[in-house]
């Protein structure tokens, strides 16, 4: 499975009415957003990784998804990437780009926390 893939897929879930909803709950990123329910997005990325099967090649998509700036590719990224593969400046990278709490907190209390660099980055 690709990134254009996985983008295009994404671009078909595509609910306005989700958007306004979420702009309520004070999700409004900088990033494109598409308004795709959280639950689809842990299926869609459960299949994603039985499909990729490797943790690299699971870290080297969520990179490449991340960089999309579009918000549900970045929370698969965040569920599909291996907490072994990040490394220091990945983190910093993607705290950097965090703009709503939705993305903040999945990253935060679902991968970042699996890392052996948890503790020295909370503390940090």
């Amino acid at each position: 499975m690709t990134v254009e893939e996985i983008v295009k897929q994404l671009t078909k879930l595509k609910s306005p009415k989700n958007i306004e909803g979420m702009a309520r709950f004070g999700i409004q990123p900088k990033t494109t957003i598409l308004g795709i329910s959280i639950y689809v997005l842990r299926s869609m990325a459960k299949d994603i990784k039985r499909q990729l099967n490797s943790s690299k090649k699971q870290h080297q998509l969520a990179l490449k998804l991340w960089e999309t700036k579009i918000h549900e590719a970045r929370h698969l990224a965040v569920f599909i990437e291996d907490p072994k593969e990040i490394a220091e400046k990945q983190m910093e990278d993607w705290v950097k780009d965090f703009d709503s709490w939705d993305i903040c907190d999945q990253a935060t209390t679902g991968l970042f926390d699996q890392t052996p660099l948890a503790y020295k980055k909370a503390i940090e």
